[in-house]
């Protein structure tokens, strides 16, 4: 009898998470952050800055990583998960979400630099955490091998947390003249921090100013921001689309995400609260057997939900475009104009779940009144401002060839 060979049998392998799986993972890791954060929210404020434990939280949920290569050690995921994260975070504190949103973003942005200056981020120090601010309020001068930075950037959000920020400046030639908007990456330990974010929303994003005097960069931690806004960007490592993503409309549609979920928390707050809150100077025991406020609740809920399907909508063609080819101008406008509507449908719905609560809502201890301080000022983010999403929209539209903003 001829002897039976031996059968080689496969080894079950299991196979790595999808995109989608290790989106809800960390979507979950978010929402089991909501009771810390809604405890520590008055605390945060009154400080002006997180509380280390909230910051040492969102680093463990993984939060700064969501947007940096793997090969760092990053989650390397994409807008989408950023976006449903930060929006799952403000359920909890808006300020909280505010800070994990731009941390992870500025990562991404950091990510876009040339190979050798993500290797002295992110390969010298896999936890490192990027801030900055795209305004050119500082002036490059070329010196041999770099650049040599001064300036002053406000609205530094996270400022107290960052390890590197990522700033705008002007740069010039050795004549004066300026050559380039960019953005130079330098190391937070060269840079001072102006104690200036004194606000009546967002206080705990510790949003303060930097400065930097005679601060020499070199040639390869500069990213020029025109060409980044046609999708030119100096890195050459292969890392998937998440970084091929377009460079406005990224840095406009991560806004987003903190407003969605603070107008979800005032919805939560005013349907939980008006089951046993009594409608003064009516017969209603409570506010939900009130049709007016029935109204109110519903006309909020469908504002809300326009600017969510707005937001999604923009940010899967965002994602999508990364991976099938980039997203052209005109669609491009139509994304920074449906970031700012959105912000501002969230606002209206807030200030109509405000009528529907009524006064008690600007006591100060309910939420709503934090809630709708932190949405009010989120929303004004220069980023979101309507007027210019809907003029480059518009212009778009009508055949109007004339840019106003690099952020598009």
């Amino acid at each position: 009898m001829k002897e039976e060979e031996d059968v080689v049998h496969p080894v079950d392998s299991v196979s790595a998470p999808s995109l989608e799986e290790r989106r809800a993972k960390l979507v979950a890791q978010a929402a089991a952050l909501q009771p810390l954060l809604r405890s520590q929210a008055t605390r945060g404020e009154e400080a002006r800055v997180l509380p280390t434990e909230v910051v040492h939280a969102l680093a463990e949920a993984g939060v700064f990583r969501l947007l940096t290569p793997e090969r760092f050690g990053g989650h390397q995921t994409d807008l989408r998960t950023l976006t449903e994260v930060s929006e799952t975070l403000a359920q909890g504190d808006g300020s909280t979400a505010w800070v994990g949103m731009i941390v992870a973003v500025t990562n991404w942005l950091a990510s876009l630099f040339s190979d050798a200056a993500q290797e002295e981020v992110f390969g010298a120090d896999p936890d490192a955490r990027v801030t900055g601010v795209a305004a050119p309020t500082g002036f490059a001068e070329q010196v041999e091998g770099g650049w040599r930075v001064s300036g002053r950037w406000s609205y530094n959000s996270a400022a107290p947390h960052a390890t590197w920020a990522a700033v705008g400046a002007l740069m010039k030639d050795e004549t004066g003249s300026v050559v380039d908007q960019a953005l130079v990456l330098i190391p937070a330990s060269d840079l001072s921090i102006e104690d200036t974010w004194r606000t009546a929303g967002m206080r705990a994003t510790a949003s303060n100013t930097l400065i930097a005097q005679d601060v020499f960069v070199p040639a390869h931690r500069v990213l020029s921001v025109p060409a980044a806004a046609e999708g030119s960007y100096p890195r050459t490592a292969d890392d998937g689309p998440l970084y091929a993503s377009a460079f406005g409309s990224m840095l406009t549609l991560c806004l987003a995400g903190p407003l969605l979920g603070l107008g979800r928390a005032a919805l939560d707050t005013v349907v939980e609260q008006a089951t046993s809150k009594p409608l003064s100077f009516t017969t209603h025991a409570r506010q939900a057997d009130s049709v007016g406020i029935q109204v109110q609740v519903a006309k909020a809920a469908m504002q809300l939900e326009t600017a969510r399907l707005h937001i999604y909508a923009a940010v899967d063609a965002v994602d999508d475009a990364a991976s099938t080819g980039p997203l052209d101008y005109a669609a491009r406008t139509r994304v920074r104009a449906q970031a700012g509507y959105a912000a501002q449908k969230v606002l209206s719905a807030i200030s109509t779940l405000l009528d529907a609560h009524g006064a008690s809502a600007f006591a100060e201890a309910n939420p709503l009144q934090r809630i709708w301080r932190d949405a009010s000022t989120a929303a004004r983010h220069a980023g979101l401002v309507p007027a210019v999403g809907l003029e480059v929209y518009g212009k778009s539209l009508l055949g109007v060839d004339e840019r106003v903003s690099l952020m598009v």
